[in-house]
């Protein structure tokens, strides 16, 4: 039978064609012993960049070795400390439990997505609800409020279909070590994402592909049978015997609950609270604040990759930054070439930042945000301090910004002298709203220690980008929400150990951290569902 193992860490110049690349792997496998006359299939696996030599920057490959390997090969292999490559697919086994009622799959970001996708194609019919409208009622009201301040608290950056990852790069990266990493980009592609996602170590969608790739997902849910209903906002759980028996929602409609999906995104502060209220068990966790630094993207370009900057096969540059010398963690997060600050509340009188960009990342300015740890000390530990510790910055923001959804920005230069800001017309021009700021130091709105972990980490980059810290480098804020500020608990399961038919997942319930992983979980939940329930109601 055959089988793949992965050669990695296969370094050649920027402009090797693939031949070149496959020849490299085929000598490392004579190099092994393995016969140059054995039948194998060669394929590139993934490719990531190599910038550390500036003047000699490299694509490094992993190239994917087919064939049937005899034992002694397979033992050189393990030696060489190669080991078969574990790519799969959903394990779905179909338990015998009889559903009361349809499964309810509540949001309809990545989690969610998956969940319920997995759940349709295996016969669920399941119904998912989304408090926001589709993809195309977001646009529209994204550009409204762009242009008239006036927010729409249901339907925005945050809340609709595909959730607040619609509208960002769509950086599908993730730490997470599981076999069904490639199953996701494979899904993914097939439903309209660039296919080029398969290859890079650091794949992308970019917005403008993913509009249309979740509206192809939601749509193949209910050609599968499910049900997709917008402006379905679950304000209560209708509880029986430790299960949740059906949903209330804010219209005051009840909708009948088989077992209860919850991938609610880590924005829903109401749908918290009312979980809270219920008695659904949950905990604050760490989570991280901070601002948007922008840059020009050809002054990362050349700081990063020198005279190969503008190269057409590598594209604009992009970096991840982490200081721990100071008393807290600094990083990075979420950086976005050739991208836009966006405007990224939910709720009236806030103001909160993320960053996005189209699939090409032709834009002029470089953005990221530079985040700082926060810990359960910090608001008091409990899930409704965390909420409060991030809307109280939020609303100070909003007011530090004249109070209109202007958000409050400075230059890099005055927030490190901590001198009153200048006005915002150097090189570098706001994309926030385009240009919709106003001066203010972060001061005004962030707590005195994460200014302070800013000011001591934002030098400590300069070592690893020269011009990281330029004068006139933008610095917009505030970044509240990098991640769920609690965790909905749950067991080995997946089911809240409150309600008996309660699976929280994903970002919102604080076991995910981007688009994959909550992917990644989202998937996982629906195969514990299934595990457990019969597709028979």
């Amino acid at each position: 039978m055959a089988v793949t193992y992965l050669i990695p860490s296969l370094a050649l110049p920027i402009t090797a064609p693939a031949e070149e690349v496959l020849a490299a792997a085929a000598r490392q496998l004579k190099r092994l012993g393995i016969s140059p006359g054995h039948a194998i299939q060669y394929h590139i696996y993934r490719r990531s960049v190599d910038a550390r030599k500036r003047e000699d920057i490299r694509f490094v490959y992993s190239v994917a070795a087919s064939g049937d390997f005899s034992v002694r090969e397979t033992e050189r292999l393990a030696r060489a400390g190669l080991a078969p490559l574990l790519d799969g697919e959903p394990t779905v086994t179909i338990g015998s439990e009889l559903l009361s009622a349809r499964p309810v799959v509540v949001g309809t970001g990545p989690a969610g997505l998956f969940a319920a996708l997995l759940l349709a194609e295996h016969g669920y019919r399941p119904l998912v609800l989304e408090r926001g409208g589709n993809v195309a009622e977001r646009v529209e009201a994204i550009a409204s409020f762009k242009k008239t301040r006036v927010l729409n608290a249901e339907t925005n950056i945050q809340f609709g279909a595909g959730g607040a990852g619609t509208f960002s790069d769509g950086k599908l990266v993730t730490r997470v070590n599981d076999p069904l990493n490639s199953y996701v980009l494979s899904r993914f592609v097939a439903f309209g994402a660039p296919a080029e996602i398969m290859l890079l170590a650091k794949p992308h969608i970019g917005t403008d592909y993913l509009q249309t790739v979740v509206s192809r997902m939601l749509a193949r849910i209910e050609e599968l049978g499910g049900e997709v209903r917008y402006h379905a906002c679950v304000a209560e759980l209708c509880l029986q015997s430790g299960r949740v028996r059906a949903v209330r929602l804010a219209d005051g409609e009840e909708i009948s609950c088989g077992a209860l999906v919850l991938a609610i995104g880590h924005s829903a502060r109401d749908t918290y609270r009312m979980l809270l209220a219920s008695g659904v068990a949950a905990e604050g966790k760490p989570f991280s604040v901070g601002l948007r630094i922008e840059h020009l993207q050809e002054d990362i370009d050349r700081a990063m990759y020198g005279k190969f900057a503008g190269h057409p096969a590598l594209g604009h540059a992009e970096y991840t930054l982490s200081d721990r010398s100071g008393d807290r963690g600094v990083y990075t997060f979420c950086m976005c070439p050739g991208g836009e600050v966006v405007a990224a509340t939910s709720e009236v009188q806030g103001v909160v930042v993320n960053g996005m960009s189209a699939h090409a990342r032709d834009g002029k300015n470089a953005n990221a945000a530079v985040a700082v740890s926060i810990n359960r000390e910090d608001y008091g530990g409990t899930p409704l301090g965390a909420i409060a510790f991030q809307q109280e910055i939020e609303h100070a923001a909003y007011l530090a910004g004249g109070g209109d959804y202007s958000a409050p920005a400075c230059l890099l230069g005055d927030f490190l002298a901590a001198r009153e800001p200048r006005e915002l017309s150097g090189r570098i021009a706001p994309s926030y709203m385009d240009g919709g700021v106003r001066p203010a130091l972060p001061d005004a709105y962030l707590p005195a220690f994460v200014t302070a972990a800013l000011r001591h980490s934002l030098p400590q980059f300069e070592r690893r980008i020269a011009g990281y810290t330029a004068p006139d480098a933008v610095l917009t804020g505030p970044e509240t929400r990098t991640s769920a500020p609690l965790r909905i608990l749950r067991n080995e399961a997946r089911v809240s150990p409150t309600l008996c038919n309660l699976y929280p997942c994903g970002e919102g319930a604080g076991y995910a951290g981007g688009i994959t992983s909550a992917a990644l979980d989202g998937i996982h939940t629906a195969e514990a569902l299934m595990a457990r329930y019969s597709c028979k109601i």
